[in-house]
C-alpha cells in the first residue's frame, strides 16, 4: 500500500505574529498575507530551520530593519550581525511550533528560500510592508494510524533524543528603548521584573519548562529544580 507524505498543518499567520511581535523595529508591525512575488527578489533573508513535529524554514526578510539596527550598533561602536538581530523572533515563531530545536540562523538570498511551499506575510506599518516573514513547512511529517496519541508522539521524538538543547535560566526580564540600551555603561543598575528570593525561570528555546531557585557548586552558579512546568501553565 502507498502513503502520501504531507506536511502538518501549522496556523502559519499565529506563527508571523509571534516573530512580527520581537523584530527590533522602531514602529509597530502588522501581519498581512501576500504572494512571494511581492518580497524584494534581490534581498538577504535571515533563515532558521526548526526541528520537530512539524519542522519547518522560518524566513525573515528585513533589510530596512537591519539597517536601522546596525547603524545604531555601529553608532554605539558595536557591530550587530543579521542573526543575532532576527534570532529572538525566529526563535519566538519557533515557540509556536511546539517542542523542537532551532538550529543556526544562517543568511540566504530570497530566491533561494521563498518556493512554493511558502506562505508569506508582510510585516506592516501604516499600508507600508517593513518587512516579510514566511514560513514552509518540510514534507515527511505524516505518521502511521495509533489508535494511542502517546505512543505517536514519543515516536516522533525518539529522533532528537540525542540532540543537544541549550537550557537557559531568567532570574528577570525588564524592557529598555534602544537609546536606553545604548547607553548602558558599567555599573548601571537594571531593576528586574522580579523580587528578589522569587524562583528563576529554566528555558529552552524561550519557552518555559522548570523553574528553581539559584545555587552555587563548586564556585558555579547552578539551578535546583523545583517546579516543573506542564503545557498549561507554559503557555
Amino acid at each position: 500500500m502507498t502513503t502520501t507524505t504531507t506536511p502538518t498543518a501549522v496556523d502559519a499567520a499565529a506563527v508571523a505574529q509571534a516573530a512580527a511581535a520581537l523584530v527590533p523595529s522602531a514602529v509597530p508591525l502588522v501581519v498581512v498575507p501576500c504572494a512571494i512575488a511581492d518580497v524584494p527578489a534581490s534581498a538577504q533573508a535571515v533563515v532558521a530551520t526548526f526541528v520537530g513535529a512539524p519542522s519547518a524554514d522560518l524566513v525573515l526578510v528585513a533589510g530596512d530593519v537591519l539597517a536601522d539596527v546596525e547603524a545604531a550598533g555601529a553608532a554605539a561602536g558595536t557591530r550587530v550581525e543579521p542573526g543575532d538581530a532576527l534570532r529572538p523572533a525566529l526563535e519566538a515563531a519557533a515557540g509556536t511550533l511546539g517542542a523542537g530545536v532551532l538550529e543556526h540562523v544562517r543568511t540566504e538570498p530570497v530566491s533561494a528560500v521563498l518556493v512554493p511551499g511558502a506562505e508569506v506575510f508582510a510585516l506592516q506599518h501604516e499600508g507600508t510592508a517593513i518587512a516579510w516573514f514566511a514560513v514552509r513547512v518540510r514534507a515527511g511529517q505524516a505518521h502511521a494510524p495509533s489508535t494511542s496519541a502517546v505512543p505517536t508522539q514519543r515516536g516522533s521524538m525518539r529522533m532528537l533524543y540525542d540532540v543537544d538543547m541549550t537550557l537557559t535560566a531568567q532570574i528577570g526580564r525588564t524592557t529598555l528603548p534602544v537609546r536606553q540600551v545604548l547607553d548602558l555603561v558599567p555599573g548601571t543598575v537594571l531593576e528586574l521584573d522580579r523580587a528578589a528570593g522569587s524562583p528563576a525561570d529554566v528555558m529552552v528555546n524561550g519557552r518555559l519548562i522548570a523553574r528553581g531557585e539559584v545555587v552555587v557548586v563548586d564556585e558555579v552558579y547552578g539551578v535546583r529544580i523545583t517546579e516543573i512546568v506542564t503545557d498549561d501553565d507554559g503557555r
